[in-house]
């Protein structure tokens, strides 16, 4: 995630743009300003030197390993984890490496403080690396909020990544931004501002993300609740990144959609099986499927085939899942 006690003028100098600009309004902006000072003094600065390194192979089984590419920031990086084990990275790839009954090779290219436009840069340097990925990993959006980066620019270089991928035939799975909104140091009305630029950022990444081939997981406001009844849980000392327990939280939502991209269920276990209109689950136009998805953490939006066509009048199609338990809602 961003550092916001760096970026914290620029996100009210893009609030002030947002919410002054031909309106007059200079008690509002006067109150934007004090909130600047109030998360400068709250938000504790940057109390990490870094992520814990977790490249590695994960699992004892033996046979060729299946390997894993994170590409993204802080969060990616596991920011905050105090050990490798703990990371994001290191969770899917013993879970990965628990369902498959094979070793799994993580190699993680995330950056603290990376936007989607490094996106291009840490590809690179992982296939330096490694030959080919059998399954990419990428969570960035939070910094492209932060410093107020125009959505269409931010999606065109997470989209450009997610093809490239997909010409190796590597399957991709994209965590969508967090709901900034939800992080308690951040007060009103900055969070409220915060919110809406996360979920349509979110929402944004998962049009562009399908459209190139990719799956993406909701992370919304995953954290939120847990945050208010156990923020010294489920958060890092900087209450800004998560803590251990709060890596484990994230890695479980993105887990199941990760083993279904590299199709890791053993024969008769549960896996793309058939949506459950139930649980909200079904094909529906792209653009509904990331406006719905955008504010429900955990649910999964992939590409679809309607009657044997991948497109309708609104656009391309998309199966919308939920793989955990929490209820997916008409919204």
């Amino acid at each position: 995630m961003a550092h916001l006690g760096r970026t914290a003028g620029r996100v009210l100098v893009g609030a002030l743009g947002t919410l002054v600009v031909g309106a007059g309004m200079a008690g509002l902006a006067y109150g934007l300003i004090q909130a600047e000072a109030k998360i400068t003094r709250r938000i504790v600065g940057n109390p990490f030197d870094g992520a814990p390194d977790d490249d590695g192979v994960y699992g004892a089984a033996p046979g060729e390993p299946v390997r894993l590419l994170v590409l993204g920031d802080s969060t990616a990086a596991g920011m905050g984890a105090d050990l490798r084990y703990q990371t994001i990275g290191a969770i899917l790839a013993t879970g990965l490496a628990a369902i498959m009954g094979r070793p799994v090779e993580l190699t993680n290219e995330a950056v603290v403080g990376a936007q989607s436009s490094d996106l291009s840069a840490q590809l690179s340097h992982g296939l330096a690396r490694i030959d080919h990925a059998d399954v990419a990993v990428v969570l960035v959006g939070a910094n492209d909020v932060t410093h107020r980066i125009d959505r269409a620019v931010s999606v065109q270089h997470l989209k450009r990544t997610v093809r490239y991928l997909r010409t190796l035939d590597t399957p991709v799975v994209v965590g969508t931004c967090p709901d900034l909104g939800t992080v308690e140091p951040v007060p009103f009305p900055l969070n409220r501002l915060l919110r809406q630029w996360s979920r349509d950022l979110a929402a944004a990444q998962t049009v562009a993300a399908v459209e190139a081939g990719a799956r993406t997981v909701s992370l919304a406001d995953l954290l939120g609740p847990e945050f208010e009844s156990s923020p010294s849980v489920m958060f890092s000392q900087d209450r800004f990144h998560p803590s251990a327990a709060g890596y484990a939280r994230v890695a479980s939502a993105l887990l199941p959609t990760v083993a279904a991209a590299v199709d890791a269920w053993p024969e008769d276990a549960l896996g793309d099986t058939e949506p459950e209109p139930s649980r909200g689950e079904g094909i529906g136009a792209l653009d509904d499927a990331a406006e719905r998805a955008a504010s429900s953490p955990g649910t999964e939006v992939g590409p679809a085939e309607f009657k044997g066509h991948r497109a309708g009048p609104r656009g391309p199609w998309a199966m919308l899942r939920r793989r955990g338990g929490h209820e997916v809602t008409d919204l």
